[in-house]
């Protein structure tokens, strides 16, 4: 049966593991429970390739626990209660169960509440892994009952450490270049299993015992080569964000081709559509937030490749269609005013039913659906002041029309704020 490289040559004890020094060297937090052999319920945050998995299983193995793994891709709650009488079965001789759950973050609400009581009695110790940020993926319930470590990238320099070792492990009879390591490790994005995937292809494809970079190349084939550094990242995603604003579709695509290209997560492209749609499509076309975020849970749900034609939809969409910023400056322009005024005060209207000082004053809030057309003009605030400025650009325009009628000169026209 087929074995992928990076099951055959993974490490088999915690000294081997290569990165995460904040969290595996002496002292360091999770070395402590592994040298203790003991562990609360854990989450693990980070880009793939970078050991979760594999820490997760050696943490397991220290504290001789049942180990499952389950994928919240495709698993659901009967798959989970199947883990749980096994478990509870297992408990009552004694022996742990480490629930290992990748993709946590893909489990909704339900899913997660479910396994709340049996991580609180110790039925199963929870391990999830996640590479979207445990602060909005998952719900607060869980997040009060784990601990969270952030797995990080892996340099190059520790890629190439994993391939001398699995060469190494290996015992073949080929021998690399440094420049065809290096090259390997360049085009891996900090992932070890990527890496490993490579090297295996490689080693497959490549009959001489010589291997130079240029017969790696020729072997990767069609693996990209598009590599940038972090500064690179920053200024292709600004010209993405910026051709769009600009309303050219043609330019952002070719950026968004070159993101793709050079292995970009697509899911911090869709984060980034989103804070676009709001801050430069605006109330001028909702339907911008709409599709944007559309996109960003159907390409979680669907990945790459094919998620890239979901990008190329709401790129397309959102470079063509009406801009405004409106909305974007009238929460900075609200929020410099509240800094420069600290001193709030609710008009007694407006506070809660139960106040003394409105019960006292006897001052009525008028309740808009009792008035014709749902409005009635009254202080919503303790002193007027205008912070949005709608525009005379698509949907907005109706929307500036709607707040003339209900509040006249208010927004007859602009002027300065």
């Amino acid at each position: 049966m087929y074995e992928p490289l990076y099951q055959r040559v993974k490490p088999c004890k915690i000294d081997e593991v290569v990165g995460q020094e904040h969290l595996l060297s002496i002292g360091a937090p999770l070395r402590v429970f592994i040298e203790k052999g003991r562990f609360p319920s854990l989450i693990f945050y980070g880009p793939p390739g970078t050991g979760k998995t594999l820490v997760a299983e050696l943490m397991a193995r220290r504290i001789d626990a049942n180990f499952v793994k389950l994928s919240a891709v495709d698993a659901g709650i009967p798959d989970v209660k199947k883990v749980i009488k096994e478990a509870q079965d297992l408990k009552r001789w004694g022996k742990d169960t480490v629930l290992f759950l990748d993709e946590i973050h893909r489990f909704n609400r339900a899913q997660q509440d479910f396994l709340l009581p049996f991580i609180e009695d110790g039925t199963i110790i929870l391990i999830g892994a996640s590479t979207e940020n445990p602060i909005f993926a998952l719900n607060k319930a869980l997040l009060s009952r784990v601990m969270v470590f952030d797995f990080r990238e892996l340099s190059e320099e520790q890629l190439l450490k994993i391939l001398h070792r699995a060469l190494e492990k290996l015992e073949v009879d080929k021998r690399f270049t440094k420049g065809a390591l290096e090259f390997i490790a360049s085009q891996a994005s900090g992932d070890a299993r990527k890496a490993l995937g490579m090297l295996e292809l490689v080693l497959e494809g490549v009959e001489c015992s010589d291997i130079d970079e240029n017969q790696v190349r020729k072997a990767l084939g069609d693996v990209s080569y598009l590599k940038f550094d972090k500064q690179e990242k920053y200024d292709v995603i600004s010209a993405f964000i910026k051709s769009i604003r600009g309303s050219d579709p043609d330019a952002a695509l070719y950026w968004l081709a070159v993101m793709l290209e050079a292995g970009e997560d697509p899911l911090y492209i869709t984060r980034r559509l989103m804070i676009l749609a709001a801050e430069d499509v605006g109330l001028a076309d909702p339907m911008g937030l709409v599709v944007a975020t559309s996109a960003h849970q159907a390409v979680s749900h669907v990945g790459l490749p094919e998620g890239e034609l979901i990008l190329a939809f709401a790129t397309v969409y959102l470079a063509s269609t009406y801009k405004s910023n409106s909305c974007y400056e009238a929460i900075r322009k609200a929020r410099r005013w509240v800094k420069d005024r600290p001193e709030v005060k609710v008009p007694v209207h407006l506070a809660d039913s139960h106040s003394w000082e409105k019960r006292q004053s006897g001052e009525r809030y008028l309740y808009p659906h009792d008035y014709p057309g749902a409005f009635v003009r009254q202080k919503y605030m303790p002193v007027e002041q205008r912070f949005y400025w709608p525009k005379d650009i698509g949907r907005e325009r109706k929307i500036k029309e709607r707040l003339r009628e209900l509040w006249g000169e208010r927004y007859a026209e602009k002027k300065d704020a």
